[in-house]
């Protein structure tokens, strides 16, 4: 085992994280053993922080003991394994709009003791203010407004020096034009708010989204 980042792990071209849960199978049926210590495989052709970092992402700002802000948390199968290298001591907040996404999430949630459902709207920070400031945002919205959304919680929530992740959907924007052009748009749009510091495509795990690391400016 290989560690490529903070609770991150490689091994023969496989991802791993250490399983907060041991025991626990929830998106992993078949967790390995390296020394008495549990591992879960993390998927690149189901999670997109996967894919990127198996498609060369050099940045990837999440570590144990981070508090995270997760907008589009869906059913939580990422999330599971942010849950694993953030640890006991860090926080995910995770934002869904689907009532039975949420409820899905919420068994997982209640199992991993370090993540928070909140079924929301993400165009609508203000709904959730209670929320503190966070270490990182990751967006994973099929929406056409993604950057504005991802700017508008950043803004609200984001610590001066956090980092923000995005999954470009270039199809969620627009279905006709080429996904090329979109991610240049939207760099463009976040450009006004971030310094991006790292982006790969996801291709072919992810066909047409681009996976963007970004700084805060301050």
């Amino acid at each position: 085992m290989k560690q490529i980042f903070p609770g991150v792990w490689d091994n023969r071209n496989h991802l791993f994280t250490k399983n907060l849960v041991p025991g626990d199978k929830t998106y992993c049926k078949k967790p390995i053993s390296v020394k008495g210590v549990e591992y879960r495989e993390w998927n690149p052709s189901r999670s997109k922080p996967a894919a990127a970092i198996r498609n060369g992402l050099k940045i990837f700002p999440i570590k144990k003991n981070s508090k995270v802000l997760y907008l589009g948390i869906a059913s939580g199968q990422t999330s599971t394994y942010i849950s694993d290298i953030i640890g006991k001591n860090g926080v995910i907040y995770g934002l869904e709009i689907s009532e039975r996404c949420v409820r899905d999430l919420n068994p997982v949630a209640e199992k991993r003791g370090n993540i928070v459902p909140i079924l929301a709207d993400t165009r609508m920070p203000e709904k959730y203010d209670w929320v503190e400031k966070v270490d990182v945002i990751i967006e994973d919205v099929a929406s056409d407004d993604q950057s504005p959304i991802m700017i508008r919680n950043a803004e609200r929530f984001l610590k001066p020096d956090g980092y923000a992740m995005i999954a470009i959907k270039a199809r969620s924007i627009d279905v006709v034009r080429e996904p090329k052009e979109i991610y240049k748009q939207e760099l463009k749009k976040l450009k006004e708010r971030f310094e991006i510091v790292d982006k790969v495509i996801l291709d072919p795990y992810e066909k047409d989204h681009m996976f963007v690391v970004m700084k805060f400016k301050k």
